[in-house]
């Protein structure tokens, strides 16, 4: 009787599978998805019922979570660039915890997470931060390292102002949600990216411009409010995209990530195949021997793409989820006004060959029951952005620092925008006769005053000597 020896003493008889192999194509395909086929139906329940476990365990464990919402507000004369934004996240990762596995089963331990938000109130624009309230002093502590002067206010949650459901009596509203256009190691264009050197010296265009334009186009009313949900992750992320830049240097397609189910069967699948295919009289194929690629074989385009790459995973990462939503009463509800903009507004941030932002999810739907199923999605879109939940809605990616400064920061004093009429610093004016010591006047702001209060068509003098 043939016999297989497995480890831990455990030994197969094999008789039933030499019969099932001796057996016509079609009638071994259904003797074998007979024995096994429980077996996937099997994993499948047991995933399903694992997912439902855990998230009722979650759902128990952060019923106590009290949440708060901060309003930052930076003088305009802060002259930071979105490195210290950058900084700021950096310290936000802090709040990385990874349960163990009875933590996570059993206990239903949840990892915290945080919003970044720009919302725009009939125009009054804020930038907000979500968290939990046992994080507020890391969040505080975070934006006052880089922004000392910056006013930290705890706020009530503005979400109130718009139904949860729709169709209603008074308002109506429109949101989509963004993702990444190709795979997470992939970066978008950053920051740095927007330095333009037009003289001696360089010159930043904030992209930060463009966004915030939009919010200003709304009037009484309207309401457009914009949300990154950002949660701290370990490192393992990376691991991608190292196996991303090996794939590129050795000039092979890549392969998009599967969920370990789609895996397993992919494994069973072409092991039953090779078990029913019969043997070839030439023995077996040999695969084609694949030269190892050179990074100097590479095009210097694809040389910069793994450049990029590997700049993206050497920065701390975020999973995050992006959505922005537009709300107004029915008689003033246009949607187009902004958000055509703001989809725009993110274009900038495409890079040809690596990554780009783009709209994933809308709030609509065509054909069949549209009308129930645009009430039925526009019901969970809401309900996500008022719980600021990052699993409703597309599969969340990973965003690095530098990718999240360059998507949320405090704009430059130079942006001309209302918002920094509406941002101005809260402090109070000191008294007359407070004493002051004297100090020199930092270089750097004397400069970005010259350049603001210099009266056009101001001349040189013409004695002035030139070299």
């Amino acid at each position: 009787m043939p016999v297989a020896e497995l480890p831990f003493g455990l030994v197969v008889d094999l008789s039933l599978w030499i019969e099932i192999l001796n057996l016509p194509t079609d009638q071994r395909v259904s003797a074998i998805f007979a024995i096994v086929g429980w077996a996937v139906v099997a994993l499948i329940f047991f995933f399903m019922g694992a997912e439902l476990w855990v998230d009722v365990r979650q759902k128990k464990y952060t019923s106590n979570w009290q949440w708060v919402i901060l309003a930052i507000d930076v003088p305009p004369d802060t002259i930071q660039s979105p490195k210290a934004v950058e900084q700021i996240f950096a310290h936000l990762s802090g709040a990385l915890f990874e349960p163990n596995i009875g933590q996570k089963y059993w206990q239903g331990v949840k990892q915290r997470w945080f919003s970044l938000e720009i919302i725009s109130l009939e125009g009054y624009i804020q930038f907000l931060i979500f968290t939990e309230a046992n994080y507020r002093d890391l969040v505080e502590a975070a934006i006052y390292a880089q922004y000392p002067m910056a006013e930290i206010t705890e706020v009530e949650d503005y979400v109130g102002a718009i139904p949860s459901k729709y169709p209603n009596d008074t308002h109506e509203m429109f949101g989509l949600e963004f993702g990444l256009a190709a795979a997470d190691p992939y970066p978008i264009r950053t920051y740095e990216e927007f330095e333009h050197k037009l003289t001696l010296d360089i010159v930043f265009q904030d992209p930060m411009a463009s966004i915030l334009e939009n919010f200003t186009r709304i009037g009484a009313g309207e309401n457009l409010w914009f949300q990154i949900i950002i949660e701290p992750i370990s490192g393992s992320w990376k691991a991608k995209g190292i196996e991303l830049i090996k794939t590129i240097i050795a000039n092979k397609k890549h392969v998009s990530e599967q969920f370990f189910l789609f895996k397993l069967i992919n494994v069973i699948f072409d092991e039953l195949m090779n078990a029913i295919r019969p043997p070839s009289e030439e023995g077996p194929v040999k695969k084609k021997e694949e030269l190892p690629g050179k990074l100097t074989d590479l095009t210097p385009g694809v040389r910069d793409t793994v450049a990029a790459i590997e700049e993206k995973i050497s920065k701390i990462g975020f999973k995050t989820k992006c959505r922005v939503l537009y709300a107004a009463p029915k008689e003033i509800f246009n949607p187009r006004s902004c958000l055509d903009g703001f989809v725009g507004s993110l274009n900038q941030f495409d890079y040809a060959g690596r990554n780009a932002i783009a709209p994933v999810w809308a709030t609509n739907a065509h054909y069949a029951f549209k009308n129930y199923r645009i009430s039925e999605i526009k019901k969970k879109f809401v309900g996500a952005y008022k719980k600021r939940k990052i699993k409703t809605g597309k599969k969340s990616y990973v965003l690095n620092i530098q990718e999240l400064a360059t998507l949320w920061h405090f704009p430059l004093p130079l942006v001309k925008t209302p918002l920094l009429q509406k941002t101005a610093s809260k402090r109070a004016e000191p008294p007359i006769n407070l004493p002051i010591e004297e100090m020199t006047e930092s270089p750097l702001r004397r400069r970005v005053q010259e350049v603001v209060e210099e009266e056009p068509g101001e001349k040189p003098p013409a004695e002035l000597p030139y070299a």
